[in-house]
């Protein structure tokens, strides 16, 4: 259960491009150090996409895998570390106790999440949740929804 909306914005990404944009800018916002991001959508919608661009404008150099698999992927910032989770393989909420992910977000750290319904109510309310809705010719349209103070301050 998410707390109220405290804003919303629609976007509209032509293209890659414009999601690489839109990564840059959220990167360049100290309040994303210790930020809960949730990324929504279908298959194909563009979150690990974003998730990619994002860390790459955030210095990470390296190989940036899905965690499809994995469920976590771990990254080392200038700023502080990085989770990259994704849930869509989550099928029991006792995975979440089991794997220890509770410490991780109560620690500081970027959290990006795909698929956090998946986790049911172990996840704690996100700052900004990212709506990703595939579009014709590779466009998004795009809900950028802020729950706290610090995802208000993601949206400037």
């Amino acid at each position: 259960m998410h707390p109220p909306i405290l804003e919303t914005r629609q976007e509209h990404w032509t293209d890659e491009a414009a999601c690489a944009a839109r990564a840059a800018a959220l990167a360049a916002r100290p309040a994303l150090r210790d930020a809960f991001i949730e990324l929504q959508g279908p298959l194909g919608a563009g979150k690990t996409t974003f998730t990619r661009h994002l860390l790459r404008a955030l210095g990470v150099t390296g190989r940036i895998k899905s965690p499809s698999y994995a469920v976590v992927e771990p990254y080392e910032l200038d700023s502080g570390p990085a989770w990259h989770f994704d849930f869509y393989r989550f099928g029991d909420e006792r995975e979440w106790e089991d794997a220890g992910f509770r410490d991780i977000f109560a620690g500081p750290g970027l959290k990006l999440v795909e698929w956090a319904q998946n986790a049911g109510e172990t996840l704690p309310a996100p700052d900004l949740r990212v709506e990703l809705t595939p579009l014709e010719c590779d466009q998004r349209a795009v809900k950028l929804i802020a729950y706290t103070e610090r995802g208000l301050e993601l949206l400037k």
